[in-house]
């Protein structure tokens, strides 16, 4: 036999070196895949399953927020969503061109960001559009059944709903495009409230296709718990309004801030915000200088800077401010509780050195004198508040600033909460200016909850804003339980602070916050800021004053209009609102002698049309009401056969109700007067001369009236007009 050539010894080298590498690499592939089960035997069956089955996501609903009552302030509208397979949309007869196309133009999307998601590599699962109408939905299922087309699939899904608009908008704040919570509540909440996605699986070959005879699997959402809020959606209206007028009527350029707590447990029944924004529409151009609507997107970083600086920044819980005269009762609760002052120590508020500075009485006439300590309290002297606080010494003084939690955040439930800026090493000026509230920040929710401590007895409590959660059945959760930080005063000191501020609004500059019937208790306030002529003005106030139900704070941030002091422009506000929560929450009135004086004494107007005049007459006398003929004046046997105001109309007594003996043509028309500066009897007498009647709101003089002068207004109207003291007092 011949031996083999050497070529052919040759090949079969190279087949046994190549057959030897290929065992080789089979055995470590083998022995790579059974030591891979035992170290990534997790990852390997995760693989195998996403291999073997495609799945879709089911989006949970989002749980709903409701008041403390019971109204709905955030739900869910039912939407849909357009998803895609891309494996799927291969098998279809169009052209993955065509589809994308089509897609973008129902859905008004672009095609390119369209046909990118069909087209993608190893993807079974791509969100083509989230929260699309039902009509554009319904739109999609016809084209897919009359062309069928395959890998297109739509899910039914939920999209945020705000009925009340602007209403608590940086309470409740709003979500994003997949439902997460962004801002306010919805952020802070997002774990109880957004629930947990479940799963559509189907068991699928190698190509992706369902295999038949295969059940589809579903994994059920869990849908998320409702939260049920503190707030007060009426005392949130109130509240809302009652700035809103502020900003207008004082021209505040800086946007206000007030809050309502109530200091028995720290539920939060207000809190407001200005300038705010539609919570169905957060993401419009906001009303600020230097933004174009027209060349609006709100889409940019730039955009959102700007709406995060502007609309959305809750300055309840975020801007600091310097608290003025409100702080000087902290100020007085560390005197007393330390025995070092009483209601009635005599004092002084004649001017006072302090490192080189004179700090003065901000009266211009002159300072007060001497005075009892509850005096220089109702006259907001600050002198007084240095010399106290020169007696309790830096590091006592400073105690109790930390105690009544101006140094810490109180721990709301919202996003972006701020601390004032505070002395680290404090020194003397920095007490002495400290006493009456200059030089610091705090911020409004830091106040609030500090007067709140001197409202209920000397407790400083965690202000909350969440009361409880709950299932879709409606069955209680959790419950957000009152949680008290510490005890700061006693409670003798917290009863004669109380008594110390109703007399600040009886006596004092918060006068124009007296409300008849309520003892109310509060403190104004004036306070600089670094910039020049822009002022801060504020009233912080307990009612009633005697059995604490509600504590309010009013912040007004550089008021332009004819006065910038707190006494002027925020106590009027206050006043006001406190008297319509108290009459809501239906808090008995109890009026004093005081009262009684000062109080006009209502009457609804009676029906008379169809009465002779003389009838007529008689019974308007028995309502204590004037009367002035329109028409025959001689003929008591004339028929009435039109009134104004009308029947039911509520005025005071002595008011003027005109009589018509014919029934007029057009609506009979007077020039409305100017009574501003005018006392209430003035502006009364002014109005019925002219055949006007008046509603009087506050006490003093005029400062506003509802009607401008000169405005054509209809005879025997009953017009709203402001009172208030004016003289420039904090």
């Amino acid at each position: 036999m011949a031996k083999p050539s050497l070529t052919i010894k040759k090949r079969l080298l190279f087949l046994l070196i190549i057959f030897t590498i290929l065992v080789i690499a089979l055995l470590s592939r083998l022995a790579y895949i059974q030591i891979g089960r035992v170290v990534n035997g997790h990852d390997l069956l995760k693989e195998a399953f996403a291999q073997q089955n495609s799945d879709r996501l089911i989006s949970p609903e989002r749980g709903a927020i409701y008041d403390r009552n019971g109204k709905v302030l955030a739900v869910n509208g039912a939407v849909e969503t357009i998803t895609a397979d891309p494996e799927d949309i291969q098998k279809s007869k169009k052209s993955s061109e065509y589809i994308a196309e089509k897609l973008a133009e129902i859905l008004n999307v672009k095609k390119e960001d369209v046909l990118q998601k069909i087209t993608r590599k190893k993807s079974r699962y791509e969100v083509i559009k989230a929260k699309v109408d039902k009509e554009i939905g319904d739109r999609i299922k016809k084209w897919i059944k009359e062309e069928n087309i395959k890998g297109i699939y739509i899910y039914e899904d939920t999209k945020r709903y705000y009925p009340s608009g602007n209403l608590a908008a940086h309470v409740i704040g709003f979500t994003g495009a997949e439902n997460q919570g962004l801002q306010g509540i919805e952020k802070t909440m997002d774990k109880y409230l957004k629930g947990l996605p479940g799963r559509i699986l189907n068991e699928v070959d190698i190509a992706g296709r369902q295999l038949p005879f295969e059940a589809e699997k579903r994994i059920e959402a869990q849908n998320g718990l409702n939260v049920v809020l503190t707030i007060d959606e009426t005392i949130q209206y109130f509240t809302e309004k009652a700035l809103e007028r502020a900003i207008e009527d004082y021209k505040v350029a800086g946007g206000a801030a007030a809050i309502v707590m109530d200091p028995r447990n720290g539920d939060i029944l207000a809190m407001v915000s200005k300038p705010d924004f539609d919570l169905n529409n957060p993401f419009a151009a906001p009303p600020v200088s230097g933004v174009n609507p027209d060349k609006w997107s709100g889409t940019t970083q730039e955009d959102v800077d700007i709406l995060s600086k502007t609309v959305w920044r809750n300055k309840a819980v975020e801007d600091a401010y310097e608290p003025g005269s409100p702080f000087k009762i902290i100020t007085s609760a560390a005197g007393l509780e330390e025995g070092l002052i009483s209601p009635d120590t005599v004092v002084y508020d004649y001017p006072v050195e302090v490192a080189g500075h004179t700090i003065t009485c901000w009266r211009e006439s002159g300072n007060h004198g001497e005075e009892t300590f509850k005096e220089g309290v109702y006259n907001s002297c600050n002198p007084v508040f240095v010399r106290l606080a020169q007696s309790l010494g830096i590091n006592r003084f400073y105690s109790y600033v930390r105690a009544f939690g101006f140094y810490e955040k109180t721990g709301i439930e919202l996003p972006g909460e701020t601390v004032g800026l505070n002395h680290p090493k404090p020194t003397e000026i920095d007490m002495a200016v400290a006493s009456f509230g200059q030089r610091f920040t705090v911020t409004p929710i830091q106040m609030i909850t500090a007067y709140s401590a001197i409202a209920n007895g000397g407790k400083l409590i965690k202000p909350k804003l969440v009361k409880e959660l709950t299932d879709s059945e409606g069955n209680i959760v959790k419950k957000f339980e009152t949680e008290v930080v510490r005890n700061v005063i006693s409670k003798q000191t917290s009863d004669t602070l109380r008594e110390i501020l109703e007399g600040v609004v009886s006596e004092g500059t918060g006068r124009n916050a007296y409300v008849k019937g309520y003892r109310v208790g509060g403190k104004t306030g004036t306070s600089e800021t670094t910039q020049e002529d822009v002022y801060v003005a504020s009233f912080a106030a307990i009612a009633p004053a005697d059995n604490p139900v509600i504590t309010l704070l009013v912040v007004l941030f550089d008021p332009k209009g004819e006065t910038h002091m707190g006494g002027a422009v925020a106590a009027p506000v206050a006043g006001k609102l406190i008297e319509d929560i108290l009459n809501y929450l239906e808090v008995e009135r109890r009026y004093t002698e005081r009262d009684k004086q000062l109080m006009v004494q209502e009457v609804y107007v009676p029906e008379v049309k169809g009465m002779t005049v003389e009838e007529a007459v008689k019974k308007l006398r028995e309502f204590k009401l004037e009367y002035k003929i329109e028409g025959d004046e001689n003929n008591k046997n004339a028929v009435v056969m039109q009134q104004a105001p009308g029947p039911g109309t509520s005025i005071p007594e002595k008011s003027l109700v005109i009589l018509y003996t014919y029934k007029p043509e057009a609506e009979v028309t007077v020039k409305m007067p100017d009574v501003i500066n005018k006392t209430i009897d003035e502006a009364t007498q002014a109005l019925n001369a002219v055949g006007l009647n008046i509603k009087v709101n506050g006490m003093g003089v005029a400062v506003q009236q509802a009607v401008e002068p000169g405005t054509p207004v209809p005879k025997g109207k009953v017009i709203e007009v402001q009172f208030s003291h004016v003289d420039e007092a904090e």
